[in-house]
């Protein structure tokens, strides 16, 4: 889960519906900014980018301004709803994804981006230690210019505090042995189309506020949903929960897609990133953008029933909002890394001890950090952590060094939190 290894695919059947995705719609959470708001794009309608305005198609939405980052934790339902209104996820293509494109689909993993220019003024937070190993980049696709984060920035909100601390020490990966124990069922592998090229990803069954016991919804991370500033949604959208389970198609071995997938492919029906991802993220960099690099999906069970995947899989895992950070006493971090040394089929995890602080944005929520070793196609992947004596979600897989050395993960606040809660209303 190294960096934001930005894949996913999808295949589900004829029978997804398209519904909406998030695109901006105001300044602020009264929408008062009439001049730059458009008017609700109906289902399948013109995709709106967040930017500078720019659509997709001649005689698209008007220019969106984008809500700062204080208005944008001020949204409230009709806010979400407007910006949702805007974009459509399309349905899957039925049978679209076989196992021999789901092999060959491609890690994505942006470089980390720019880095603060002070140097670091916190301690280390003593993440497990491990021994480092040499790895060459996963398809790095921008060299970073300093190989850890320093300076300050980002209020990380609820004693988030406002500094960068050093690069954790490096905790490898390792492989969930097989058969999967029942409550990692709920982690899973994603695919999608960008363009005509398919690509990996991660994702977690998270629960569902309006809908307890029933939950439809997938955690991810932003660039596995939209391709950033002057992009689009990615098409054919696909969870395959507990993907290889068996370990059917571990090592070479040449299972068949039943074999690799337990509970079959859900298709998305719907989706939503923060205003942000798509007004200013260079998808192959990380940047301030990353700070919002969170992704929700609704999915549709294949079979046609109204079954709802948390039924299926046996469970789904809260998410912990505004988590007080001296409370994250360790986080392990799951998902399916496909660049090397990893080959995307296995689920890996890491017990990343105390997660440090990163930031390129003071205005935004500061990044938990740990120094495990995943690689392009790990983004997405649910960052665990226990409260209450249960396990909760706080975070994705977000960026990563080229060197595989780090990875870090947005810091869910409110506005990660009243996306969920518009999503979760939508569904009812």
């Amino acid at each position: 889960m190294s960096s934001i290894s930005r894949a996913t695919r999808a295949a589900l059947g004829a029978s997804v519906v398209a519904l909406t995705m998030v695109v901006a719609t105001a300044c602020g959470p009264d929408n008062s900014d009439q001049a730059a708001a458009p008017t609700a794009g109906a289902p399948g309608g013109t995709t709106a980018a967040a930017t500078a305005g720019a659509t997709d198609k001649p005689g698209g939405l008007p220019p969106i301004k984008l809500p700062t980052a204080d208005e944008l934790k001020k949204w409230n339902f009709d806010d979400w709803d407007k910006w949702a209104q805007q974009n459509v996820v399309s349905p899957a293509v039925k049978g679209f994804w076989d196992l021999q494109k789901i092999l060959k689909a491609k890690p994505y993993k942006p470089g980390p981006g720019s880095q603060p220019t002070a140097p670091a003024t916190a301690q280390p937070t003593g993440a497990a230690p491990a021994q480092p190993t040499t790895q060459p980049p996963a398809q790095p696709t921008a060299q970073p210019t300093a190989a850890q984060p320093g300076g300050t920035g980002g209020n990380g909100g609820n004693g988030g505090g406002s500094q960068n601390d050093p690069q954790p020490k490096l905790v490898e990966m390792k492989p969930l042995p097989h058969p999967f124990a029942k409550p990692a069922h709920v982690n899973g592998k994603l695919f999608f189309q960008d363009g005509k090229q398919d690509y990996v990803c991660s994702g977690t069954v998270v629960s569902d506020p309006a809908n307890p016991g029933k939950s439809n919804l997938v955690w991810t991370a932003s660039h596995c949903l939209h391709g950033g500033k002057g992009g689009k949604y990615h098409t054919n959208i696909t969870f395959a929960p507990a993907f290889n389970s068996s370990g059917a198609v571990s090592a070479g071995k040449q299972g068949t897609l039943a074999d690799a997938e337990p509970y079959g492919e859900w298709g998305a029906v719907a989706g939503m990133v923060a205003p942000q991802w798509t007004a200013e993220a260079d998808p192959e960099n990380g940047g301030p953008w990353s700070q919002y690099d969170f992704g929700i999906l609704r999915v549709a069970n294949p079979d046609g029933s109204a079954k709802s995947l948390e039924e299926v899989v046996g469970g789904s895992v809260p998410v912990w909002f505004n988590a007080p950070r001296e409370q994250i006493a360790s986080v392990s971090t799951y998902g399916y890394p496909a660049a090397k040394p990893f080959d995307g089929m296995e689920l890996e995890h890491c017990e990343a001890g105390k997660p440090a602080r990163r930031s390129m944005d003071a205005s935004r929520p500061t990044m938990l950090m740990t120094g495990c070793n995943g690689s392009g196609g790990d983004s997405g992947g649910g960052w665990f952590t226990t409260k209450d004596g249960k396990q909760v979600l706080v975070s994705d897989t977000s960026i990563g060094g080229s060197d595989n050395t780090w990875e870090a993960g947005p810091y869910l606040d409110d506005v990660a939190q009243h996306a969920l809660e518009y999503f979760s209303k939508k569904s009812k």
